[in-house]
């Protein structure tokens, strides 16, 4: 069937993007390539939330390595019929979209807010503050308003970067599995009335084959005997 090479192909794509979610997520604990800035405490809350490693990262994998197995999936072959099996795993392999739909999801929101919120950073009252907090992200659209954090140096453009990516990554992860949602739903319900159309389709076909040939005997028998008749 072609939903099954539909979810395989998800899956794949699903692996590298949870791989890049984690990857992102890792290099916020690193502005600039420093580690001292996460042994003190001084990186963005929304960072601490593992929306990338968690929500985008090991929540897609579950998902990812079901859809890659589905094509050589049959967890019901139900009285040796092997479509069974197959709307059997394509029906089940929507709840597993579903973790993914949530691990995708919580992935965008934090990444969201966290672009919002903007990054935490010393300030020229050298204090730590969130400095672009209530600008409701408007910051972003204002480069000249970056120079306000004085250390990490490029902290703003290292994480909206990085925050964009994971919110990026997020939306496709989620569109991704949404798609495999309805694929899956369709896999399931036209496999069923496919199969059931082929068995219709073949009750009514070998029947007759099956008894053309009798019935051409029998009518053959009676003309034959009608001709007798008639002759003596």
């Amino acid at each position: 069937m072609c939903y099954d090479k539909c979810a395989r192909c998800i899956g794949h794509s699903l692996v590298w993007l949870a791989i890049l979610c984690i990857v992102a997520n890792i290099l916020l604990y690193f502005p600039n390539g420093e580690t001292r800035y996460a042994s003190e405490d001084h990186l963005s809350r929304f960072v601490w939330f593992f929306s990338g490693i968690v929500g985008g990262g090991l929540l897609i994998f579950l998902p990812a390595f079901v859809f890659i197995g589905l094509e050589q999936g049959d967890c019901c072959g139900c009285c040796g019929h092997e479509n069974c099996g197959k709307r059997c795993v394509m029906l089940s392999s929507v709840l597993v979209a579903l973790i993914g739909i949530a691990g995708s999801g919580y992935c965008v929101i934090v990444a969201a807010l966290g672009l919002a919120e903007g990054p935490i950073c010393l300030d020229s009252s050298n204090q730590w503050n969130y400095t672009f907090a209530n600008t409701e992200g408007q910051y972003l659209l204002d480069r000249s308003t970056w120079s306000q954090c004085v250390e990490p140096k490029h902290v703003v453009e290292w994480n909206a970067s990085l925050f964009s990516i994971l919110l990026a990554l997020g939306g496709i992860e989620f569109i991704l599995c949404l798609i495999q949602v309805i694929n899956g739903v369709l896999g399931g319900i036209c496999g069923y009335c496919c199969t059931h159309h082929q068995v219709r389709t073949s009750k009514s076909t070998t029947p007759r084959q099956n008894h053309n040939l009798p019935l051409f005997h029998c009518n053959l028998y009676i003309l034959l005997v009608l001709i007798c008749k008639t002759l003596y």
